[in-house]
Protein backbone atom coordinates (compact mmCIF):
# COMPACT_ATOMS: atom_id res chain seq x y z
CA UNK A 1 0.00 0.00 0.00
CA UNK A 2 0.95 3.81 -0.20
CA UNK A 3 0.75 6.15 2.62
CA UNK A 4 1.61 9.57 3.04
CA UNK A 5 2.42 11.39 6.52
CA UNK A 6 -0.91 12.95 7.99
CA UNK A 7 -1.02 17.06 7.78
CA UNK A 8 1.42 17.76 10.92
CA UNK A 9 2.61 14.37 11.45
CA UNK A 10 5.96 12.71 10.88
CA UNK A 11 6.20 8.96 11.09
CA UNK A 12 9.61 6.93 10.29
CA UNK A 13 10.15 3.48 9.68
CA UNK A 14 10.62 0.80 11.86
CA UNK A 15 14.10 -0.56 12.22
CA UNK A 16 15.85 2.11 9.60
CA UNK A 17 13.93 5.41 11.64
CA UNK A 18 13.82 6.75 8.55
CA UNK A 19 11.14 9.64 7.89
CA UNK A 20 8.54 8.74 5.49
CA UNK A 21 8.85 11.00 2.95
CA UNK A 22 6.25 13.86 2.60
CA UNK A 23 4.70 12.28 -0.99
CA UNK A 24 4.69 8.88 0.25
CA UNK A 25 6.01 5.51 0.10
CA UNK A 26 5.26 1.97 -0.40
CA UNK A 27 4.81 -0.09 2.77
CA UNK A 28 3.80 -3.23 3.51
CA UNK A 29 0.35 -3.80 5.31
CA UNK A 30 2.23 -5.03 8.80
CA UNK A 31 0.91 -3.68 12.04
CA UNK A 32 2.72 -1.03 12.44
CA UNK A 33 1.43 0.30 9.15
CA UNK A 34 -2.05 -0.61 9.64
CA UNK A 35 -2.00 0.62 13.16
CA UNK A 36 -0.36 4.30 11.69
CA UNK A 37 -3.41 4.18 9.70
CA UNK A 38 -5.70 3.45 12.02
CA UNK A 39 -4.53 6.11 14.22
CA UNK A 40 -4.65 9.19 11.56
CA UNK A 41 -0.86 8.77 11.91
CA UNK A 42 -0.30 8.52 8.14
CA UNK A 43 -2.95 8.46 5.05
CA UNK A 44 -3.45 5.95 2.12
CA UNK A 45 -2.57 6.76 -1.58
CA UNK A 46 -4.82 5.46 -4.08
CA UNK A 47 -1.82 5.69 -7.09
CA UNK A 48 -3.32 6.03 -10.56
CA UNK A 49 -1.54 3.44 -13.13
CA UNK A 50 -1.47 5.03 -15.81
CA UNK A 51 -2.57 3.48 -19.40
CA UNK A 52 0.23 2.83 -21.92
CA UNK A 53 -2.59 1.74 -24.16
CA UNK A 54 -4.16 5.27 -25.61
CA UNK A 55 -7.89 4.83 -25.87
CA UNK A 56 -9.26 4.05 -29.66
CA UNK A 57 -11.90 6.44 -31.09
CA UNK A 58 -15.14 5.06 -32.88
CA UNK A 59 -13.91 5.48 -36.29
CA UNK A 60 -10.43 3.84 -36.04
CA UNK A 61 -12.54 1.61 -34.49
CA UNK A 62 -15.17 0.75 -37.17
CA UNK A 63 -11.71 1.21 -39.72
CA UNK A 64 -10.58 -1.81 -37.25
CA UNK A 65 -13.29 -3.99 -37.97
CA UNK A 66 -13.83 -3.83 -41.73
CA UNK A 67 -12.97 -6.36 -44.02
CA UNK A 68 -10.18 -5.88 -46.91
CA UNK A 69 -11.59 -5.51 -50.47
CA UNK A 70 -10.74 -9.09 -51.80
Amino acid sequence: MKVKPAEGRAVRFPGTLRLLDKDGAYVPETAFWLRALSRGDVQRIHASIPSTIPARSAASAETATEKAPA
